[in-house]
């Protein structure tokens, strides 16, 4: 009898192995299990893999484990902090063991191939371009108006320490970003069809302002540009650039040889933005009037 139980386990083993069917894949928190058939065509022959739930299943896993890199940047006291590497899903060599796979008659079980993705910004490329000031311009704000004070300062640190290539577009609305309330914009006093109102991100038309007369040199392109309605106080007439999420931008284009560096400071009612370049740059001609 004891015999003959053990027969019985030996048979059951291979029913507890795994199935030859699957591909595991595995990467700190990823654990997914792929089915061969879950990927065939159906077709008479399922000879053909299904491309795009292959590509969808590389896009689920590329979100869970993508790690952008970090750029290099400038701290407070002008010292540069070192940019870091991110890692994404190497999508060549991981099709490569998906179809291994699937043209097979074996089970796989693999760790995620990663490559590294390095931060466009290091700290090398700032010590170049962040010596040579060629441009800058400070406008001034009431401080007891805490809201648009606070708003002022959340769009001036979201622009801080941006690099714009050559021959690079730069969109004040890309790269501050929506203003809501999640991401700590308050109601401020704005301008409407020349009419004061109140709305979230209020004041960050004084940044873009400050922004586009720090950048009135050759070299600059404006793109998009434009006025409010009415006069502001803190630019000269015309000297203005509005922007709102759904409505105008403010966009220029770097045709200098080098990148230039925004530093963007709101401290005590100043606004102030200063650009850098390298020192190898083709000089700067005269300020456009």
């Amino acid at each position: 009898m004891k015999k003959f139980v053990l027969f019985i386990l030996f048979l059951l083993i291979p029913l507890i192995t795994v199935n030859a069917n699957q591909l595991i894949i595995s990467h700190n928190n990823v654990n997914e299990t792929i089915i061969r058939e879950d990927f065939a065509l159906h077709t008479s022959t399922p000879l053909f893999i299904n491309e795009d739930k292959l590509d969808l299943l590389m896009k689920r896993i590329e979100e869970q484990v993508y790690e952008p890199p970090i750029n290099a940047k400038l701290d407070e006291s002008w010292s540069i902090i070192p940019g870091k590497n991110g890692q994404a899903l190497d999508k060549k060599r991981f099709k490569q063991f998906f179809y291994n796979y699937f043209y097979s008659d074996v089970s796989f079980q693999i760790k995620l191939p990663m490559k590294e993705e390095y931060p466009k910004v290091d700290s090398e490329l700032l010590a170049d371009i962040r010596m040579n000031e060629i441009g800058n311009y400070v406008t001034y704000y009431r401080q007891a108006n805490k809201e648009r004070s606070h708003n002022i300062k959340l769009a001036a640190d979201a622009i801080d320490n941006h690099v714009v290539f050559p021959g690079e577009t730069f969109s004040f609305n890309h790269v501050v970003g929506k203003r809501t309330i999640e991401k700590g914009y308050k109601r401020a006093p704005v301008i409407v069809k020349g009419e004061l109102s109140e709305d979230i991100g209020g004041g960050i038309c004084q940044v873009s302002s400050t922004l586009f007369n720090a950048l009135l040199f050759n070299g600059i392109k404006i793109v998009e540009r434009y006025s409010h309605s009415r006069d502001v106080p803190y630019v000269p007439p015309g000297k203005d650039a509005t922007v709102s999420w759904w409505g105008p931008d403010f966009v220029f284009r770097n045709e200098l040889s080098h990148p230039i560096l925004i530093r963007a400071q709101a401290m005590e009612g100043k606004m102030i933005i200063r650009i850098f370049t390298s020192d190898s740059v083709q000089k700067k001609e005269e300020l456009k009037s």
